[in-house]
């Protein structure tokens, strides 16, 4: 019989192969190296155990050949904390080890900064932390009124109290032209921290009506009772959802080149 060890933090990268918008995505090429390896490799500068969960066996074959680990999911996952619930099972019953945190690190952002993973894991320095966030300051007007950025309002203890993509706070007062001299506005950073425990409960949550508006399972968390704790990081998020975004980076010199899988 084995002995059980436990492990502080585990990382846990979702990379699915099909995509509405880009299929394929994690396989891209950027500057020699796949979309995955990118994240993996900066990932692996912040934490010892990151884990790629995939549903796709190209994505398995590449996370191999560069060395990656790699556990297989099922496809039918409907978020990326479903698939990361799976993927803590599976490893906690094959290697015999046990995790106490587990991060969810997005697999479309090949620029991730080690430091927003180091930043995530103080929050768990107060053992009263259950699920915990970064957000970032916005300081342009019209970000704020991007819907496809999310933004998140906190208490004063820095807890959620609620998650959009429209515009809050909403100022009545003042044109939304001056809003961003009026109030603080938040965006999320798509990167979370569960201790086990929690990410087992809520993966098996039924959707609220509140995630269904907004579409965004974060408010599933905070309608069924679990607080979420927002860190402020000054470091932004680079997300690849489109060709174009790629496009994008290259004309701003943040990447030289891509290649698109076949």
């Amino acid at each position: 019989m084995r002995a059980s060890t436990k492990i502080r933090y585990m990382g846990i990268i979702p990379a699915r192969y099909q995509s509405t918008r880009f299929p394929g995505k994690p396989l891209v090429k950027i500057d020699g190296k796949t979309m995955i390896q990118k994240v993996w490799e900066n990932a692996s500068r912040a934490m010892d155990l990151v884990v790629i969960a995939t549903d796709h066996e190209k994505i398995k074959k590449e996370a191999e050949n560069f060395g990656g680990n790699v556990i297989m999911t099922s496809p039918e996952h409907p978020s990326g904390t479903d698939r990361c619930a799976e993927t803590v099972s599976l490893y906690e019953e094959t290697s015999g080890q046990t995790i106490d945190v587990v991060f969810n690190i997005q697999g479309d952002e090949p620029f991730l900064d080690p430091e927003q993973i180091k930043q995530l894991m103080t929050a768990y320095e107060n053992p009263d932390v259950k699920i915990a966030t970064l957000i970032k300051k916005i300081d342009q007007n019209e970000e704020i009124f991007d819907l496809n950025e999310p933004k998140v309002t906190i208490d004063q203890n820095n807890f959620a109290l609620y998650f959009s993509r429209s515009p809050i706070p909403f100022i009545r007062s003042y044109s939304q032209k001056e809003w961003i001299n009026h109030a603080v506005y938040y965006k999320h950073i798509g990167m979370y921290g569960f201790t086990r425990e929690t990410l087992r409960i809520i993966s098996k949550l039924e959707k609220t009506s509140l995630e269904i508006a907004e579409s965004l399972e974060q408010l599933r968390w905070l309608e069924s009772g679990y607080p979420i704790k927002c860190l402020e990081t000054d470091i932004d998020s680079l997300s690849v959802d489109s060709i174009e975004d790629l496009e994008k980076m290259k004309k701003y010199g943040i990447l030289k080149s891509f290649q698109l899988p076949d």
